[in-house]
């Protein structure tokens, strides 16, 4: 059984399922209406309460004027709205909602600058949370977490960019501490590589991973759900811009494309 986002956090899900109904609907239609509804949806005590389920969303709502809380408010909602969310099978669905929720959890924003590490250390604290709500795990995980957290969080690069060298180390962590390709497995690996793959030309990853690493470290089971965690990552960027978040998605889906006939290889 996958644990259900919507029991751990009914009330910030009614409120990205109105979000989405209300966009969709043209209710609202510009992000100044948008940004209103989440800082007032986002009260001090429905923070702790999200926090008790992702530890360092305080911490990251903190930066910038809660630029990421905000998008990652726009993520969801772009999700909901998302037709290969909407087509899933009901266990995709709740995969993708908690790789979402946890993307950006560790995502220090400054002006002027790209996180371009936030990726591998949102996946760190998603392997520290998901055994806290209810995400199976293997005998090993109480002795190697700690180190395995460790590794992920630290695979950084002089040039301060992700290190992918670590990732043969961090995978083959992420499968003994729950299991390869379990529920959790996935979530943590959508979150660890959902900036590992170009697929805007507009904006290039700092550390893409090379078609052999893309063939050696996505599985059949996990492009679905990192495809859809891209998507609805760039839709959000423009979520009420259409032309560009329709161009957006078609680079996208066109990348994808390619991804899955290299996987279909495999």
């Amino acid at each position: 059984m996958i644990p259900e986002l919507e029991s751990h956090l009914p009330h910030l899900m009614y409120f990205i399922r109105t979000l989405a109904e209300n966009a969709q609907a043209d209710k609202i239609t510009a992000w100044p209406q948008f940004i209103e509804h989440v800082r007032s949806f986002y009260t001090p005590s429905e923070m702790k309460i999200i926090e008790q389920v992702v530890p360092g969303w305080l911490k990251m709502a903190s930066y910038a004027n809660q630029t990421t809380l905000i998008h990652v408010t726009s993520v969801l909602a772009a999700l909901l709205l998302c037709p290969e969310y909407q087509v899933a099978s009901p266990d995709q669905q709740r995969l993708m909602e908690w790789i979402v929720l946890y993307h950006d959890v560790a995502k220090e924003v400054q002006p002027g600058q790209r996180d371009q590490i936030h990726g591998f250390r949102s996946a760190a604290l998603t392997g520290k949370a998901l055994p806290t709500v209810g995400f199976p795990v293997t005998a090993a995980c109480s002795e190697t977490i700690s180190p395995w957290f460790i590794l992920t969080d630290s695979a950084v690069t002089p040039a301060a960019c992700q290190d992918n060298s670590k990732l043969p180390a961090i995978l083959a962590g992420i499968d003994r501490l729950f299991g390869e390709d379990t529920p959790a497995a996935l979530v943590i690996k959508g979150v660890l590589l959902h900036m590992s793959i170009n697929a805007l030309n507009e904006w290039p990853q700092a550390a893409p991973l090379s078609d052999d690493e893309i063939h050696r470290y996505v599985s059949p089971s996990l492009l679905p759900l990192l495809k859809v965690m891209m998507l609805v990552d760039n839709d959000a960027w423009a979520f009420f811009d259409s032309k560009t978040k329709e161009q957006h998605q078609q680079e996208t889906r066109a990348v994808f494309a390619r991804v899955e006939q290299m996987i279909d290889a495999k």
